[in-house]
């Protein structure tokens, strides 16, 4: 049930009527605009809204799904009903336009329809003869005009038709030059048609100078329309040929009307068809306009809604560059009715008419405007008490029309229902409003029924507190710069900031008194620790959005190292191949090297000086294996003699490992090696000289610095390079170095500037980049952003 009648217009649901029926393509889709109704069968929302979530996605997605011709066929089909009834050329042609638009849309649901399944059911029990588009096409062109083919005697009768109107065109000819050499005639005159029938144009004062007979005369009786005696008789025939041509026409469009005529059960329905997926692509680019989604739809009178937006609000907003505050509520069979208190102009009806307007959006098979993970379900009844409704006509006040509305909702609510009241209690005496609402409000929870309600009056703020099924919920309000945000925050009741304001506007400071000490101490007091409460809110909001923001730099920090180290631990992995393979080789030739040289000192039968000579021979071959970091001579410490104390330079025993003695405690010292403190005994120390120490870690600090810090570099990296103005010879290097760097980093995409011009750039760089076997592809940019002026390099 829904309450009152005009809830849509309250709402602003007319107006989403409205913008469905400006995006459907024709009168048959606008047909269905008018159908939409409030329903409450599961099944049949479930339907209607997964039926605009899959055309929402062949929007999205571009598909090729026909957009023309959807032209409303009934009042044809209608119109060739009654027996020797038929349709003229034009009409035949839309029929057949709109038919090859009706097998278009059916053949792309039935290849798609694992992808559109609900889409698919609409096709079923929708047939079209297929000859029926095959005789339009035999008997009229693509103009709308009959074709000389459509029958023989149409042919004849065409051909006879223009062999008589070429000649009446020569003897005209004739007469019309003669005429003019003779003036009679204009020399800017010639043949024209009066009263069907060919004519010549002659000067009024000598038109007894020409046999024929007057046709017509221009306005100014200047010009006479002429038909010279000689044409009489072929124009007559002509005349008679295109009576033949009409009859036969009617005759060939009467027959082929007949066919249809058989059909029209068949074709209205997929007329219907055709009517119902313009009106459901329709609903699919409203809900495109508004970012609605598919919720997730469950049968309990339940809901619970992120980031949900007032559909007209968004669009209004959307126009001036506006964002608009989204809005998160959630009601279920615990939390039954959210009380709404806050500021006034704070936005506790746009949250009110948000509720109902998506509400009914979606129980009428739309999408709606809300975050994804967004969960809804289904109301019996929705009941709205918005917006003044006195009537002088009925008598009423307003205070009459909200107590009018509470009796049907206390009346008629159940747990189904869902019931929204703006400005709950106002109208009438503060005190008795208050109560009254109270009454109502307790009435209504004891129902277990589901609701939205705005209010000022403390007292619901206090019973809301006090009674389970009710919670409180405030538009928030920013206490620094006395302005609302518009924000709902569920769990709290909201003050109205009357004196804030009005201190603000600047009312007098002694007014402002005054009306505090009329309020009382008490109100004071609530009202003073709510502001509080807010401005402690605020600063908590403020922080938790810096939180969110430092965890947002962390982790796009931590993804770098991580997209770092997995690309280090990369180029170990291959690097430790190549190593094995290559020491593969190494000992494989260094045995052969050592077999050779056996066979040889026994072919010489071990003689000194031979073996002497490849005994030499293989340890020089021996030290062409051995790196050059190896053959670097053994390092010669400075050591020092004398006791260990706090500062002395030290090494530990039978290692390379050098520090600095920072503290000892008894035979232990605490070394400090690097950046690293280490623990170790005295008796595995050898004292060093300061001045080697500092020469020894100088050379690690500059081997350090002189590292690849791929932080800065990965920072200061781009995948773009502009090269247009430079020569080859300067953008290979740069080409070469972008390409190493956008491996080294893992990236997937680059992007090379470098002009149109004559392509010679293009060309040159594009055939040295072949040689990367990194490179996956090149190709030129979109058209819109630069096309063969820039290369798109895919890794």
């Amino acid at each position: 049930m829904l309450y009152p009648k005009n809830i849509e217009q309250k709402l602003g649901f007319s107006q989403i009527r409205d913008l469905v029926s400006e995006h459907c393509l024709s009168s048959l889709g606008k047909s269905f605009v008018d159908k939409i109704q409030f329903s409450q069968d599961y099944e049949l929302i479930t339907r209607l809204v997964n039926q605009t979530d899959e055309f929402l996605k062949i929007l999205k997605d571009s598909l090729p799904f026909p957009t023309q011709n959807y032209i409303n066929g009934h009042p044809y089909l209608d119109k060739i009903k009654p027996e020797g009834a038929f349709l003229n050329p034009e009409e035949f042609r839309d029929i057949k336009v709109s038919l090859q638009t009706i097998s278009a849309c059916l053949s792309f649901f039935e290849k798609q329809q694992h992808q559109f399944p609900e889409l698919f059911l609409l096709t079923q029990g929708v047939t079209l003869e297929a000859y029926l588009v095959k005789e339009i096409d035999r008997v009229i062109d693509d103009h709308g005009l009959v074709r000389s083919s459509a029958s023989p005697e149409l042919a004849d009768i065409r051909k006879q038709l223009q062999q008589n109107q070429s000649r009446v065109r020569k003897e005209l000819d004739k007469i019309l030059h003669d005429a003019k050499k003779e003036g009679y005639i204009e020399e800017d005159f010639s043949i024209t048609i009066r009263n069907g029938r060919m004519v010549v144009p002659v000067r009024a004062e000598y038109k007894r100078n020409i046999k024929g007979f007057i046709q017509d005369e221009s306005s100014t009786g200047q010009t006479v329309f002429v038909e010279p005696a000689q044409v009489l008789e072929i124009n007559n025939t002509i005349r008679e040929l295109e009576y033949a041509e009409r009859r036969e026409v009617i005759k060939i469009l009467t027959k082929l009307s007949q066919e249809f005529r058989s059909q029209i059960p068949a074709l209205k329905k997929a007329y219907v068809f055709l009517g119902i997926v313009d009106f459901i692509r329709a609903k699919a680019k409203v809900c495109n306009l508004l970012q609605a989604v598919k919720p997730e739809i469950g049968k309990n009178p339940e809901l619970k809604w992120k980031e949900a937006r007032h559909p007209l609000l968004f669009l209004s907003l959307q126009k001036l560059n506006k964002n608009v505050v989204p809005l998160n509520i959630e009601i279920s069979a615990e939390q039954r009715i959210v009380l709404i208190s806050g500021p006034n102009a704070g936005g506790k009806s746009v949250a009110l008419k948000t509720v109902g307007l998506i509400q009914y959006m979606f129980q009428c098979g739309f999408l709606i405007p809300v975050q994804e993970g967004s969960s809804i379900g289904i109301f019996n009844d929705l009941f709205i008490d918005i917006g003044d409704e006195q009537s002088i006509e009925n008598d009423l006040s307003t205070y009459s029309s909200h107590l009018r509305n509470m009796k049907h909702f206390l009346q008629f609510s159940d747990q189904k229902t869902l019931f929204l009241i703006d400005e709950f209690g106002t109208g009438t005496e503060p005190n008795y409003g208050g109560a009254i609402a109270e009454a109502v409000l307790e009435e209504l929870n004891t129902k277990k029924t589901r609701g939205v309600i705005t209010t000022h009056y403390a007292n619901l703020k206090t019973f809301a507190d006090q009674n389970h099924g009710i919670v409180n919920a405030a538009m928030l309000f920013d206490m620094q710069i006395l302005e609302s945000l518009y924000k709902l925050e569920i769990g709290q009741p909201g003050s109205s900031f009357a004196i804030e304001i009005a201190r603000k506007i600047g009312l007098l400071p002694n007014v402002i008194d005054n009306a505090i000490s009329k309020v009382g101490a008490d109100k004071v007091e609530y009202d003073r620790l709510i502001s509080e409460l807010e401005k402690e809110k605020s600063k908590s909001r403020r922080r938790t959005e810096e939180l969110k923001d430092q965890q947002k730099a962390v982790k796009k920090r931590l993804q770098i190292l991580e997209e770092q180290n997995e690309f280090l631990e990369t180029h170990k992995k291959k690097l430790m191949n190549e190593a094995k393979h290559q020491a593969k080789d190494l000992i494989q030739e260094a045995k052969q090297k050592i077999e050779e040289t056996i066979r040889d000192i026994r072919e010489k039968k071990a003689e000194k000086d031979f073996t002497k000579s490849a005994r030499k021979a293989l340890e020089n071959y021996s030290d062409t294996l051995i790196p050059e970091s190896v053959k670097q001579e053994n390092l010669v410490i400075e050591l020092e003699e004398g006791a260990i104390s706090i500062g002395d330079a030290v090494r530990v025993i039978g290692q390379d490992t050098l520090g600095e003695v920072i503290e000892i405690k008894g035979k232990e010292a605490e070394i400090m090696i690097g950046l690293l403190k280490s623990k170790i005994k005295l008796n595995r120390l050898q004292k060093i000289s300061k001045r080697f120490y500092k020469k020894q870690i100088g050379e690690v600090a500059i081997s350090k610095t002189s590292s690849i810090n791929l932080n800065e570099k990965y920072a200061e990296f781009s995948p773009n390079l502009d090269v247009r103005g430079m020569r080859v010879e300067e953008v290979i290097p740069l080409a070469d170095s972008l390409i190493d760097n956008a491996v080294l980093f893992s990236v997937s995409e680059l992007r090379i500037v470098h002009g149109k011009g004559n392509g010679i750039l293009r060309t040159v760089l594009r055939e040295h980049l072949q040689k990367y076997p990194h490179i996956k592809k090149m190709t030129d940019e979109h058209a819109d952003r630069g096309g063969a002026g820039v290369t798109i390099i895919s890794l």
